[in-house]
């Protein structure tokens, strides 16, 4: 049975039934957008709540984001999704964009003329490199071009044209701000794919960097880079979810699916511990290794690529101060942190500095830090109190910020971070080739194409279009990922 032929039941996996496996932002667009293809919808949710990444919360009253802060509105699916739930008049950029390095002993203004930490000329990182560093990278032009081959990690390739310190003073810290992960590990290909394409026509890499400047100065973009929501971007899968409930959409919490299996009769076979769901269309919705568990029985191949994807995990410390005791905060929104100097803290985000909503409260100043990256476990394991006085020290250290803040919030999130290693984007494609075998099923989510809620909200789309028979949107992905930008410090 092909995605656009008919059950037993005359239903097609596009306009029957469709069940979502996982209820996050990329499962919730899915399920908002088979509604509005004439689907009817189930969600399942192993969770007590819908939302994923995405959660709202608050700390000494004051509403803020406890996962991800902010969206890529350079790309549309995100702020589309926004506005098509509601919430447009809601959403709001940052009040700033300035932020800054914690390097060398000190914070550093972050520079500007690079492509995710990678420069055009060796001007744009003075004051945050050494003289030697700075006079590693004007030797680029003199080397013999690298090819780049299939894929190659970011960090081998930048060291290796532009010097070790670039990456290790400006790419880590933002490479390590959008996966937790290691610059030395992470896809050039999957994770900064414009930088990859240029890297492949020319000689060497600085000049890559310009003529992607070049084309971006000749086509400048309108409006903000970023977005948030008034209340935090925690609030849109909850108006997401609501909009799918509106539109006759049910979504079932508390609810992990335990098998899936083809049947001939209905297409496909959902279970749970209490109920079995017969559905003509599966998007499976979940992080992978979860995905592998489902997948096992009817696409073992796709399922053992899925148990392969390796998660960074990391930790979120809000802290709320009295305005007074932070008056002396720096300006901006905040500041990243270099893994190479030692410090615990890999960032901290200024929070009423960077969103209008948070700053209206008049006697409170919240901040965030982060911690964790990928392969560390030691920081992790501390308790809650461990890691907001550690937050507190590096804070103090950074900024002299040393009063004791009214109140506090330690938001853990394990394996949150999807890992995208040399040789992501084939893997990616292997996984969608076994699944394109399987009418009526589709996979979505942040372990494929960008880690980013636009890049997961895109996944979302492909894979209805996919249930649709239309694999052109899944084909498209596979070959450009999405590249997720660092919002800003602490993101």
């Amino acid at each position: 049975m092909s995605a656009r032929e008919t059950s037993a039941d005359g239903k097609s996996a596009g306009t029957g039934h469709v069940v979502v496996i996982g209820g996050g932002i990329a499962g919730l667009a899915a399920a908002h957008r088979l509604l509005e293809r004439g689907a009817r919808v189930t969600v399942l949710e192993a969770s007590d709540r819908v939302g994923g990444k995405l959660l709202p919360g608050e700390v000494a009253g004051v509403r803020v984001d406890l996962g991800a802060e902010s969206l890529l509105a350079r790309r549309p699916e995100a702020v589309g999704l926004a506005r098509e739930v509601g919430l447009a008049d809601r959403l709001q950029p940052p009040a700033t964009a300035s932020a800054s390095l914690w390097t060398r002993g000190a914070l550093r203004p972050m520079p500007k003329g690079h492509v995710m930490g990678v420069p055009g000329t060796a001007a744009a990182l003075v004051g945050v490199l050494s003289d030697e560093g700075l006079a590693r990278i004007e030797r680029d032009a003199d080397l013999p071009r690298t090819e780049v081959g299939d894929d190659v990690a970011v960090g081998e390739y930048v060291a290796a044209r532009l010097g070790r310190e670039v990456v290790d003073r400006l790419v880590e810290p933002l490479l390590g701000g959008v996966y937790a992960g290691d610059a030395y590990r992470i896809s050039l290909r999957s994770a900064v794919p414009q930088l990859f394409e240029a890297a492949r026509t020319h000689a060497s890499l600085t000049e890559a960097v310009r003529a992607i400047q070049g084309r971006t100065a000749a086509s400048p973009a309108t409006g903000p880079v970023f977005m948030g929501i008034e209340g935090g971007i925690g609030t849109l899968p909850l108006a997401v979810a609501e909009s799918v409930r509106a539109r006759g959409g049910e979504i079932v919490t508390h609810t992990p699916v335990t098998g899936l299996r083809r049947t001939a009769e209905h297409g496909w076979r959902v279970t749970t511990a209490d109920r079995a769901l017969h559905a003509d269309g599966v998007v499976v919705a979940v992080p992978a290794r979860p995905a592998a568990e489902l997948l096992r029985a009817e696409a073992p191949a796709a399922a053992a690529e899925l148990a392969a994807v390796e998660y960074a995990s990391m930790a979120l410390i809000t802290l709320a101060y009295r305005r007074s005791d932070a008056a002396a905060l720096p300006e901006g929104s905040g500041f990243l942190v270099p893994p190479v100097d030692g410090r615990t803290i890999k960032a901290s985000t200024f929070a009423s500095r960077k969103w209008g909503w948070i700053d209206a409260d008049p006697d409170l100043v919240v901040l965030r830090t982060s911690v964790g990256r990928y392969g560390e476990t030691e920081i992790l394991g501390r308790d809650d109190t461990g890691l907001v006085d550690v937050s507190r020290h590096d804070l103090r250290e950074a900024t002299g910020l040393a009063a004791e803040p009214v109140a506090t919030r330690v938001t853990r999130w394990r394996d949150g971070l999807p890992q995208y290693p040399v040789g992501h984007h084939a893997r990616v494609a292997r996984i969608r080739e076994h699944v394109a075998g399987l009418a009526g099923l589709a996979v979505c989510g942040a372990a494929y194409d960008g880690v980013g809620v636009p890049a997961s909200i895109a996944s979302a789309y492909a894979a209805v279009d996919q249930i649709h028979g239309d694999p052109r949107g899944v084909e498209q992905l596979t070959a450009h990922p999405v590249q997720s930008l660092h919002g800003g410090a602490g993101e």
